[in-house]
């Protein structure tokens, strides 16, 4: 006889992939309070010492797509087990170590374990009936800004009160729990595909991507005319294509290039660099707004912890307008949704010419940026899997995640320059300057409303017929059958 399969119980099930959520987002901003005292902790160089934030960037980047891939082919709570393993020792390498590689080695794991986010959006798939899929999307989503907003003034107090070493055990206890629950709560779920993994094609993408990603990341502080730069972006301008026509002729792709062509998951993606270029770019510039001397006559004068607590309400406002993009995605369509959020990103942008001088107008600021965010954000996963088939929901999903990295790394790379070539000097120091910032902000703004214009070439849901429409067809089928 056919054992049972376990029920599937959904508030527990999001819940729990929500919470995963929040953990991977957590170890993107873990470090970030004592990032300058890592060459004096580590016995490095400042240079070396940064390898310890970009690492994560980079590992996240090139892993996303190959666990997407595999959770299609193997079961996607499988690969999120699997997700939780590196996330957990990558901690625990990072609290016991005192050196710069083994930190390194652990924050690359801890990139891997990265993941846990779009396999948590895609198994929603599986799991849910069809009329909860929209508000738990949306909910997973905003875990991205719950991690990244918590992460932050957690951080910063941990490392101001104890030891930095604190920081890795707590993110390791935290990282085992959610293994320990998604192996309790979340079902097992059957391989949605057939065939293997393509590793000249996981290959190919992850060098592409760290060539790329390195030289936009690392450009400013080597120098965008250098030799590294170049090469890395050379490199990049000539293994991405190639790895394109690889995957076009292999019989089971990394990630299928003719799916993602489609119209409604090409501008999808292409709308997901664009806001992920916006959500970055704030961050970016309030941060430091908060922490400039109040002598620069812009820079308002707070703590690390202080600016990390004056940022969190902007994290916990994704969360609180998930279930109203869900809401307005049932209504309207995803479409919809993400278009809206882009033009609340662009007013959040828009407001700071106004409000940019004070606390509390940086915190409307943010507040209304990330509304505009865990809108975009919630439906854009919506978008891809109504476009792709179930065989292809992780490795599509994992794909856009992708896209909103390389957003994010583009904003990185663009506010260091404006911020760089922009500058005043105040008692010795060099400073971004009040135009440089204003200039971020307004970049910020054009690039929101870029992707509120790119939502429009998104084909629109067919209309429902009316029920006028359906009686008269259910009138010659009655005859037939008397």
């Amino acid at each position: 006889m056919k054992q049972a399969e376990p029920a599937v119980r959904p508030g527990a099930t999001v819940g729990v992939l929500a919470a995963a959520g929040i953990v991977a987002a957590l170890m993107q901003t873990l470090v970030v309070p004592f990032v300058g005292e890592m060459p004096r902790l580590l016995d490095t160089s400042a240079s070396n010492a940064s390898w310890v934030v970009t690492v994560t960037l980079l590992a996240g980047a090139v892993s996303i797509p190959v666990t997407g891939r595999l959770g299609d082919l193997h079961g996607k709570r499988a690969v999120l087990l699997a997700c939780a393993v590196p996330l957990t020792a990558g901690s625990l390498v990072c609290a016991l170590t005192d050196s710069v590689i083994p930190m390194i080695v652990g924050r690359g794991l801890q990139g891997v374990g990265m993941g846990l986010i779009p396999l948590g959006i895609s198994i929603l798939r599986e799991l849910l009936p069809p009329e909860r899929l929209g508000s738990a999307i949306a909910l997973i989503s905003a875990s991205l800004g719950i991690g990244g907003a918590l992460g932050l003034p957690i951080a910063a107090a941990v490392a101001e009160h104890t030891s930095w070493r604190a920081l890795f055990w707590g993110s390791a206890v935290l990282s085992a729990l959610i293994g320990v629950l998604i192996w309790r709560l979340v079902p097992p779920t059957p391989p949605q595909a057939e065939g293997r993994l393509d590793v000249v094609g996981a290959l190919g993408l992850g060098t592409g991507l760290v060539c790329m990603l390195l030289g936009f990341s690392k450009g400013s502080d080597w120098g965008w005319a250098s030799a590294p730069t170049l090469g890395l972006l050379t490199a990049a301008a000539v293994v991405l294509p190639a790895w394109a026509w690889w995957e076009l002729r292999s019989a089971d792709p990394l990630v299928d290039l003719r799916v993602t062509a489609r119209r409604q998951v090409l501008f999808t993606n292409l709308a997901s660099i664009l806001v992920g270029c916006a959500m970055y770019a704030q961050a970016l510039i309030v941060v430091q707004l908060l922490q400039l001397p109040e002598a620069t006559g812009y820079g308002l004068g707070q703590s690390m912890l202080a600016a990390g607590l004056w940022l969190a309400p902007a994290g916990l406002m994704m969360m609180a307008v998930s279930p109203l993009g869900a809401k307005l995605s049932a209504a309207a369509g995803p479409k919809v949704t993400l278009g809206a959020g882009s033009l609340v990103i662009a007013l959040g942008y828009g407001s700071s010419v106004l409000l940019m001088g004070s606390t509390w107008g940086l915190l409307v600021v943010t507040v209304v940026c990330n509304a505009g965010v865990g809108l975009a954000y919630g439906a854009m996963p919506a978008l891809i899997m109504s476009a792709v088939p179930a065989s292809e929901t992780a490795s599509a999903n994992g794909f856009n995640t992708l896209m909103r990295s390389v957003g994010t790394t583009v904003s990185a790379a663009v506010v260091g320059v404006v911020l760089a070539q922009m500058t005043t000097t105040m008692g010795g120091r060099v400073l971004p300057s009040e135009a440089g910032f204003r200039t971020s902000m307004l970049f910020g703004c054009g690039v929101a409303l870029l992707a509120a214009a790119v939502t429009l070439a998104i084909p629109g849901r067919a209309p429902r017929p009316r029920a006028r429409h359906a009686a008269p067809a259910a009138r010659p089928s009655a005859r037939s059958l008397g």
